[in-house]
Formats: C-alpha cells, sequence, structure tokens
C-alpha cells in the first residue's frame, strides 16, 4: 500500500485536507476543558474552623485580624511557604454558656490569659469571595480529607488510561469515525451527570468516565487528522492538534472566571459537545484504515472525492497502480497484526519500551505542572492562564524547529531544559515567589515542547497496522504518569519544593534515554510490522564495513599503472 505516493500526487495539504483538518482540531478545545476543569471544580479556597459561638448557615469568613491571632494557631507548613493562621485546627477555649457573641468571645479569650491546647475543625468556614461553591466546600474536602482530592483527580487519569486502551483498540478494529462520535455522547450525557452529582463518589464515577472519553476524542482525531497528510505536513498537522489543546486550556480559565459556582461551571464545559454532534455528515473514515482493513474500493472513493475537492485529477487506473505499488517499499505481515507485535520483535520492543517510559515522565510532569500552576501565586486564574499561554509559543517553537533540528533533538534538549529548571527551583529563596513562578513557567514551555514533539516521533515510529493502538498504549502509560501527578503535587503540602524536584529530576532522566531512538524526520512511515521492525536498526555500519572490504579486495586484485601508483604513494604520504 503506497498510501503515501496517493497524497503526494494529491497534494500533501490540499484544500480537502485543511477543511477536514479544521474540523478535527475543533474537539480537542472540549477535551482540554474536561482535563483542566478540576482545577477550578475543586478550586481551594481559605477556610477556618467554625467557632463555637457561630452559626455556620451565617458565619462569614472574615474577622478581625485580633479575633484570629486568639483563635487560631499559627501554621508555617503552607503550599505557598508562609506563615498563616491554621485552616484546619483553632485553640481549644472553654467558654461559658454566657458567652454568645464573637466580642463576648474576644474577650473572654484574651482575659482568661491562659495557654490554650488546639483541636481540629468540626465545622468549617469558606472565603467565598473567589468561589461560590467548589466540589471541596460542598463536600468539606480540606485538612485530613484533602487527600480525597488528589485521589478524584488520580481516578480521572485512571479513566484516561482506560479510555486510552478500549477506544484505541475499538478504533482500530471498527474504525475511527464511530468511536469518535460514541465517545462524543459518552462524554456529553456523563459531563452532565458530573455537574449534578449528590455526592462526592458520584462525582469521581462519572468524572473518570468523561475522562476515558477524552482519549476516544482527542486521540482518534489526533490519528485521522495525522494521516490525511503528506510527510512533510506531519509536523503542521501534529503541533496543530496541539494548540488547539492549548486554546481550550486557556478558555478553561475564563469559563472558571465568569462561572464561580461549580456545577454551572461543569455544564457549561459540557455543552459544546452537542455542536460535535453534527459532525456525522462531514467527518469520513480514514482511507488509511480502510485500506489495512482491505476495503479498497471505499478507500479509492474517498481519495477520489478529496483529489477532486484538492483540484487534482488522478485516473481510476493510477490510484489502482499507485495502491497497489507495494512490493518495494513495504514487507507484508504474514499475521494480523496486535499490540502483542511491539514486544514481539527486538528492535520495536525496544523502541515502544523508550516510547512509552517518555510518555509517562511527559505527560506525568505536564499535568502535575498544568494542575499545579494554579497554585504558585496568590492569583491562581492568572498563574493558571499564564501556564497555558506558555504553551503557544512552545508549540510554535517545534512548528521552526522541529524539522531542521529533527525531534529526537527536540525531545531530549527540552526535557533537560525542563529538570534543571524545575530542580533550580530548589534554591530559590522562599521571600522570591516570582523567580520561582519563573523557573516552573520555563519548565512548563519546554516540557510542552517535548511532549508535541513525542505526538509527532510516536505516530511515525509506529506502523500503519497498529499506530492507533500503538498511540493508545503510549497515551496508557502516560497517564500512570497522570495518575501519579496528583499525588505527587499533594507532597507540596510536606515539603514544598517537593513535586518540582521529583518532576525535574525524572524530566532529565528520560530525556537522556530519549537518544536511544532513531530520527524520523522525513522518513517513510512504516506501514506493516515488518517496516517497524527494520526502521531504525543500526545495520549500516555493518553494511559499509562488508562493502569496504569488498572494494578492497578488487582493488588489490586490480593492476596499478605505474603513474596510478605514484598517486597513490602521494596521496597516502
Amino acid at each position: 500500500m503506497a498510501y503515501d505516493d496517493v497524497i503526494l500526487r494529491m497534494g500533501e495539504f490540499g484544500r480537502y485536507q485543511r477543511r477536514i483538518y479544521l474540523l478535527l482540531c475543533l474537539p480537542a478545545i472540549i477535551c482540554a476543558f474536561h482535563k483542566m476543569a478540576g482545577v477550578f471544580l475543586a478550586g481551594q479556597s481559605d477556610t477556618r474552623c467554625l467557632l463555637p459561638v457561630e452559626k455556620l448557615e451565617n458565619a462569614t469568613y472574615g474577622l478581625p485580624a485580633d479575633f484570629v491571632n486568639v483563635s487560631y494557631p499559627v501554621d508555617s507548613k503552607t503550599s505557598m511557604r508562609k506563615e498563616r493562621p491554621s485552616q484546619c485546627r483553632k485553640y481549644d477555649i472553654n467558654i461559658p454558656s454566657t458567652v454568645t457573641t464573637l466580642d463576648q468571645y474576644y474577650l473572654f479569650a484574651t482575659t482568661e490569659n491562659k495557654k490554650w491546647n488546639t483541636t481540629s475543625c468540626e465545622n468549617f468556614v469558606y472565603n467565598r469571595t473567589v468561589y461560590s461553591s467548589t466540589v471541596v466546600s460542598e463536600w468539606n474536602l480540606v485538612c485530613e480529607k484533602s487527600w480525597w482530592l488528589a485521589t478524584g483527580d488520580s481516578l480521572f487519569m485512571v479513566g484516561v488510561m482506560l479510555g486510552s486502551m478500549i477506544f484505541g483498540y475499538l478504533s482500530d478494529k471498527y474504525g475511527r469515525r464511530p468511536i469518535f462520535f460514541i465517545s462524543l455522547v459518552i462524554q456529553l450525557v456523563g459531563g452532565i451527570i458530573v455537574g449534578v452529582a449528590p455526592n462526592f463518589v458520584t462525582y469521581v464515577i462519572f468524572r473518570s468516565i468523561v475522562g476515558s472519553t477524552t482519549s476516544g476524542v482527542f486521540l482518534v482525531a489526533y490519528v485521522i487528522a495525522l494521516e490525511m497528510v503528506g510527510p512533510k505536513k506531519r509536523l503542521i498537522a501534529g503541533v496543530g492538534v496541539q494548540l488547539f489543546f492549548t486554546i481550550g486550556y486557556i478558555m478553561t480559565a475564563g469559563f472558571a472566571y465568569f462561572i464561580r459556582d461549580w456545577r454551572m461551571l461543569q455544564i457549561a464545559l459540557t455543552l459544546p459537545n452537542i455542536l460535535f454532534l453534527v459532525y456525522w455528515w462531514f467527518i469520513p473514515e480514514s482511507a488509511r484504515w480502510l485500506l489495512t482493513k482491505g476495503r479498497t474500493q471505499d478507500a479509492k472513493d474517498l481519495l477520489q472525492r478529496a483529489s477532486r475537492e484538492n483540484g487534482v485529477e488522478i485516473a481510476d487506473e493510477t490510484m489502482e497502480v499507485l495502491l497497489n505499488d507495494s512490493n518495494e517499499d513495504t514487507t507484508p505481515d504474514e499475521n494480523k497484526p496486535s499490540l502483542f507485535d511491539l514486544f514481539r520483535y527486538p528492535n520495536l520492543r525496544k523502541k515502544s519500551l523508550l516510547i512509552f517510559f517518555n510518555w509517562f515522565i511527559n505527560s506525568g510532569t505536564y499535568y502535575g505542572l498544568s494542575w499545579g500552576s494554579s497554585k504558585l501565586s496568590e492569583n491562581e486564574f492568572v498563574t493558571f492562564v499564564i501556564s497555558g499561554v506558555v504553551e503557544i509559543p512552545a508549540y510554535f517553537f517545534l512548528i521552526f524547529t522541529l524539522n531542521r533540528w529533527g525531534r529526537k533533538v527536540i525531545l531530549c534538549g527540552c526535557m533537560i531544559a525542563s529538570g534543571l529548571f524545575l530542580v533550580a527551583t530548589l534554591l530559590v529563596p522562599a521571600d522570591m515567589d516570582w523567580l520561582t513562578i519563573t523557573f516552573v513557567m520555563i519548565a512548563k514551555f519546554a516540557i510542552t515542547s517535548s511532549y508535541g514533539a513525542i505526538y509527532v516521533f510516536t505516530a511515525e515510529q509506529f506502523p500503519t497496522v497498529v499506530r492507533n493502538v500503538g498511540l493508545g498504549a503510549s497515551s496508557t502509560f502516560a497517564r500512570i504518569g497522570g495518575v501519579i501527578a496528583p499525588y505527587i503535587n499533594h507532597l507540596a503540602n510536606v515539603w514544598y519544593p517537593l513535586p518540582n524536584v521529583i518532576y525535574g529530576a525524572a524530566a532529565l532522566f528520560a530525556g537522556l534515554l530519549s537518544l536511544l531512538l532513531p530520527e524520523t524526520l522525513n522518513k517513510k512511515l512504516p506501514e506493516s510490522i515488518q517496516d517497524g521492525e527494520q526502521f531504525g536498526k543500526k545495520v549500516k555500519k555493518k553494511k559499509k564495513k562488508v562493502m569496504d572490504q569488498q572494494m578492497s579486495e578488487l582493488e588489490s586484485l586490480k593492476p596499478l599503472k605505474p603513474q596510478e601508483n605514484g598517486i597513490h604513494e602521494k596521496q597516502n604520504g
């Protein structure tokens, strides 16, 4: 199957490809909504313990400084490395029944002049100036229950991981198009149920289901978009999809800024799915997938329609010759390809394991920094947006360098740079938060570039017959990193720099390992499993050695003329 030859003949990125590509990029925005919404759905407002003289329904967060000082101990272990009144404990002041107001409470606490013990909060008062309602304030997921949030985010990524496996397999078996639309419908229904969840367990379960559908929508759209463009346009096509994800990333903060109630925010982020259901009449099946399934005539019809829209006429006989011209370019597979073939052959196994590990580190670092960015300053909307905005120059950096410097150099260099800047945050003084933010944003720029590069790099490494399932498997390992990231971020409550140190060290190590992968720049995509096994094998040196030996033997048998011998002697001298 010389599919690339047909694409080159019809146009690598003609009018047809541009139209379908733009339509496929837009759903990436809603996938970003769901992946990033957790930062604001579970926004963590400041809290304080409810005082004995207050009633929960009437209490407000703000108290005079003097009242705070006599009521709450100071807590130096905060995510901002600054001392502040404890949000989880209060002084255990035994007030008499005659004390019924805050003024009386303050007077009693100060005149008694005792060293009070501390006790845990029974009820909490939330600062609602930023959020009117969040998952945290609705179900009191603070202090001893704060790890529930990390578990909820982790289970969301478990859903994404399972979706990568399930929808990757289904799209390879039943087609990219039907799985894309099934995922959209499940995402719509599941997202609405999340918005009306009566308890935290229901919220987590259905949000995990929504997470699984982001793989069915995003990965399938990504594969269709990449498979329909020519070799020289794969970079722009791959990076472009990521850029639309970043747009959704930034828009999430915009939605959250204007919608401060978590239920309304969740519904608002879910309803755009309805618009994409009309794609049923516009998005075709992948021609590459049709060819791998033996549906050659359907693929021909699709390619002919695309060619005509691009203003190119390809005769049926020419199309037949191009699609069947596979003897020289492709080694057919004897057995039906599957994911296990990636581990059955030594070269494919080595490449697959390296790719999977790099996805694991890239994803864990990327999502860890993305979800944790809002806690870098007091204004979490601003830092979240900045964390998203730095991705835009990161993707343009890829566009201008990935085809010049190569995939491997970018992947390795960016991961090492990200690791160095994250580890460097360990050296930043406590009173220089702006420098910490700068280092983290540079690291976010670098890890975004490497994450964008590895999408393109991976799609070009795997053979067509298992490309989607290969991307799905890669995404599965990536989600393991995402599953762990919420717990790593939670370690900031133990030691503030610890998450950045963990992410930085891991990125450094994975970046160095990526040097073992073969370059794919301007290389023909492998079609079969055998093509994938041969791709990147280090056989050139051996072949060159044999050829040099053969040439040496021929030279020794060839009689040299006197003048030629003199030239050789001069050159050798």
